[in-house]
C-alpha cells in the first residue's frame, strides 16, 4: 500500500530541487546573480532616498547600453572557451574614426556602415589567426588590441567634439515610458541585439556549436558540427559588437577619443563571469551577461548616491565579486564531476 506524501516530504522535494537548481553550473551562478542584484537593488533602496524611482533602474540601460552590447560579444566567445581583450580599444576606435569621418562630411549610415564592417573583418582576422595559426586567444586578441589603440592615436591624438545632428539626436532623444521614465534609443539598440543573441545561441545550429566547443572541440567535430567555422565566427560576432558599442558610446559622449574605454575589456569579461559563463566555455547565457553588466552599474549607482566614497571603489567591489563568482564556478563544476 502506497504512503500517503506528507507536507513535510513535499517541502523536502521542493528543497531538493531549488538545491539542484543553485548548485547547477549551468542555471546555479545566473540566479545567484539574479538574487544579488534583488539584494543590493533593495539594500539601496532602503538607504538611499529616491533610489527606488524607475528612472535609476532604465537608467543602469542608458548609461550601460553599449556595455551590454560588448558583453553579448564577449558572452559568445567565452562560451567557447575562447578571450577577446581587444573589445576596449576596438570600442575607442570605432568612437575615433566616427568622430573623424563625420568631421569631414561623411553620411552617418555610410560611417556607422563602415565602421560594422571593418570591426567585423579584424574580428575575422582574429579568428583565423586563431583558428588557422593555432595562436592562443589571449595572444591574438591583445595583438588585435594593440594594434586597434594605436591606429587610434594615427587617426587623432586628442578628443574629436561629434556634431552631426543625426548623432545630437540619437544621444538626447528619449523615448517616453510613463510616469516621468524614459529610455533612449541606444538601449533599445541594445535590447534588440540582446533578443537576437539569445535566440542565436538557444535557438540555432551556430549557438549549438559554439556551446559544443565549449564543452570539448574533438566531441563537437565528431558529432559532425561546424566547429572550425564557428570557432572563427564567434570573434567576428565579437567584432561587430564592439563596433556597434563603440557607436552606441559616441552616442553617450558625442566625442571620439584614443584613450576612450581603457580597460573595459575587463568589464566586459567580469560581466559575463559574473553573469554566470563560465571561463573554461560550456555553459552561460548572454541574458546573464546583461544581468552582470546591471550588477557592475548598481554598484557605481550606490557609490554614486553614497557620494562619500572614491568611484575606485567600484573596482574595488567589481574584483571582489569576480573572485566570488570564478571561486563559486570552480565548486560548482568540480562537484559535478
Amino acid at each position: 500500500m502506497t504512503a500517503l506524501a506528507t507536507p513535510s516530504s513535499g517541502l523536502a522535494r521542493a528543497w531538493r530541487k531549488t538545491t539542484e537548481v543553485f548548485t547547477s553550473p549551468k542555471s546555479g551562478p545566473v540566479l545567484v546573480t539574479a538574487v544579488l542584484f534583488v539584494l543590493m537593488y533593495a539594500v539601496g533602496g532602503l538607504r538611499y532616498h529616491g533610489f527606488f524611482a524607475g528612472q535609476v533602474l532604465l537608467n543602469l540601460l542608458i548609461d550601460n547600453a553599449y556595455l551590454i552590447v560588448l558583453a553579448v560579444g564577449m558572452s559568445f566567445v567565452i562560451i567557447t572557451g575562447g578571450i577577446d581583450l581587444s573589445v576596449g580599444a576596438v570600442v575607442a576606435l570605432s568612437t575615433i574614426i566616427a568622430a573623424r569621418l563625420l568631421q569631414t562630411g561623411w553620411d552617418p549610415v555610410v560611417v556607422i556602415a563602415l565602421i560594422l564592417v571593418a570591426t567585423s573583418v579584424l574580428g575575422l582576422l582574429v579568428g583565423l589567426m586563431i583558428h588557422v595559426f593555432a595562436v592562443q586567444p589571449f595572444i591574438a586578441t591583445l595583438a588585435a588590441m594593440f594594434l586597434a589603440r594605436g591606429l587610434c592615436y594615427i587617426i587623432a591624438k586628442e578628443s574629436i567634439t561629434i556634431d552631426h545632428p543625426f548623432f545630437v539626436a540619437m544621444a538626447n532623444t528619449r523615448i517616453p515610458l510613463g510616469y516621468r521614465m524614459s529610455i533612449t534609443p541606444s538601449v533599445i539598440i541594445a535590447l534588440v541585439v540582446l533578443v537576437v543573441a539569445v535566440w542565436v545561441l538557444q535557438y540555432t545550429r551556430f549557438g549549438r556549436t559554439a556551446y559544443a566547443i565549449g564543452g570539448g572541440e574533438q566531441s563537437g567535430m565528431l558529432m559532425g558540427l561546424p566547429t572550425s567555422r564557428t570557432k572563427v565566427l564567434v570573434y567576428v560576432v565579437s567584432g561587430f559588437c564592439s563596433g556597434l558599442a563603440g557607436i552606441l558610446y559616441a552616442f553617450y559622449t558625442l566625442s571620439g577619443y584614443a584613450l576612450t574605454a581603457v580597460g573595459t575589456e575587463l568589464d566586459a569579461i567580469a560581466a559575463v563571469v559574473i553573469g554566470g559563463t563560465l571561463l573554461t566555455g560550456g555553459y552561460g547565457f548572454v541574458l546573464g551577461s546583461a544581468l552582470g553588466v546591471l550588477v557592475l552599474g548598481l554598484i557605481q549607482t550606490i557609490i554614486s548616491f553614497e557620494g562619500t566614497l572614491s568611484s575606485w571603489w567600484t573596482k574595488i567591489f567589481i574584483g571582489a565579486l569576480l573572485l566570488v563568482f570564478i571561486i563559486l564556478q570552480k565548486v560548482l563544476t568540480s562537484r559535478r564531476t
